[in-house]
């Protein structure tokens, strides 16, 4: 009553409540139980906490953007997060969006293998969905408790800077057009390492949200893979992670990391594998982000200056994928586990394909900034293509999204060779760049989300 004898009418208030852009953050410990499977061994130990992080955007609408320190999260275990978490925070589970970081002595996610497993009677211990299923519900509880703790966010602040002698191009070519190495995040081979760097990207972005003069979060994206080693059986978040961590100790600042289109690119050239490299690793990426940080320019924001578009894509399938072959291999029950988890994720991926399942490429708009939510191992150009789409934004790509796919490179990389077009790596065919660059052009050139 004494707002409306001010002259601030009913509706007046509902339009100031909106235009205020407010933003919270989550984290919950995400590391397995000893016993359970990480990607490639039982869990022995906890060398450093994984972690499951997240931040809601509340503007107009409630946008959640969450990573995990994680080999993957892929189909149903996707959709099994997003639909916990937006029902956690009053939101469409299109608005929530999950990454892994893909680190390796992490744990896989993907209940529609198990499933697959489930239905040929094959007893394998690769997903631990009690643990996934109590990390679902823990990172939903933490999401809606942070609704109590939404900061006003008046600026966002962008900034990059250069990540030296990490990334490097995994696929390096003979002089036939065909791939004659693949250099490894950790390679012991010196002439394989002496190879260029090869197409990388190696600039760290940064995105931050402030009110006032006080940060309130930031987000940095950067592609590579982050193993420096693993199959110690220790979980831990390698050196993007420890990086992330480190930053967030030194700032004070909530720090969300996302890995970008780092499918062919790892730090092979750098890196033998030795352990004390590791150290090396997580100190050149934490100059980095804090260059980044040092560069940041901040513009005011209002809550309909955020916006989330998305396109949904059947990404076209692998030409080795054959329901009949992938059946028989299943029954077969002489055959061994590596083959049978091909198998069954090929037939997942094939009956998700049938079903007309299909992935959503997401496009969050914050002012000038733009950020692309894209699925599986994606290659690096990708990313670069999108950045020259639009030079007059900042065009920021967070990868290792829905993880079902395997790796997805460019059309001409499936005619190269090498491991990431193999048919043990990658579930899509080269056709895949057509559907996604169509995707990713048609958000980036759409401007009615800002």
């Amino acid at each position: 009553m004494l707002l409306l004898t001010l002259g601030i009418t009913a509706t007046a208030i509902t339009e100031l409540q909106a235009e205020t852009f407010k933003v919270a953050t989550f984290e919950i410990d995400a590391s397995p139980p000893i016993g359970s499977p990480l990607a490639y061994d039982p869990t022995k130990g906890i060398q450093m906490p994984l972690s499951f992080r997240g931040i809601i955007l509340q503007g107009q609408q409630t946008y959640v953007l969450c990573t995990v320190d994680w080999l993957g999260v892929s189909s149903d275990s996707q959709k099994a997060f997003k639909e916990a978490i937006a029902e956690a925070v009053g939101t469409d589970p299109k608005n929530v969006v999950v990454h892994a970081i893909h680190q390796h002595d992490a744990p896989r996610c993907d209940a529609t293998t198990q499933a697959v497993f489930d239905e040929f009677d094959l007893d394998y211990d690769m997903f631990d969905l009690k643990f996934i299923a109590e990390v679902q519900k823990r990172a939903a509880a933490a999401a809606k408790q942070s609704l109590k703790n939404l900061q006003t966010v008046t600026h966002i602040g962008t900034g990059q800077a250069e990540i030296e002698k990490v990334a490097s191009n995994r696929r390096i070519l003979g002089p036939d057009g065909k791939v004659k190495y693949v250099r490894y995040t950790a390679t012991k081979d010196p002439v394989v390492r002496d190879q260029p760097i090869g197409t990388i990207d190696p600039m760290c972005k940064s995105i931050s949200f402030w009110n006032g003069e006080q940060p309130v979060a930031v987000m940095t994206y950067y592609a590579t893979h982050p193993q420096s080693y693993y199959r110690t059986g220790l979980a831990n978040p390698d050196f993007p992670g420890m990086a992330r961590n480190a930053r967030e100790e030194s700032t004070g600042t909530f720090h969300i990391h996302f890995n970008g289109a780092g499918g062919n690119i790892g730090a092979g050239k750098w890196n033998d594998g030795a352990k004390e490299n590791r150290a090396v690793l997580t100190k050149r990426v934490e100059e980095g982000m804090k260059r980044a940080w040092d560069e940041t320019k901040r513009k005011p924001i209002k809550a309909d200056d955020v916006a989330l578009a998305s396109v949904d894509v059947l990404l076209p399938l692998s030409p080795y994928i054959q329901k009949e072959e992938a059946i028989s291999e299943l029954k077969n029950k002489s055959l061994d586990r590596l083959t049978h988890f091909r198998a069954a994720r090929e037939l997942a991926w094939l009956r998700r394909h049938e079903a007309g399942d299909a992935i959503s490429i997401e496009c969050l708009t914050i002012g000038d900034a733009r950020i692309l939510h894209m699925p599986g191992e994606l290659f690096v150009e990708y990313q670069l293509a999108a950045q020259k789409l639009r030079p007059d934004l900042f065009v920021a790509m967070a990868a290792y999204g829905d993880y079902a796919p395997g790796y997805i490179g460019t059309e001409v990389s499936y005619g190269e060779g090498g491991y990431e077009t193999s048919r043990t790596a990658s579930r899509v065919s080269g056709r895949s760049e057509q559907v996604l660059m169509g995707a990713i052009s048609k958000l980036l050139k759409d401007d009615s989300a800002k």
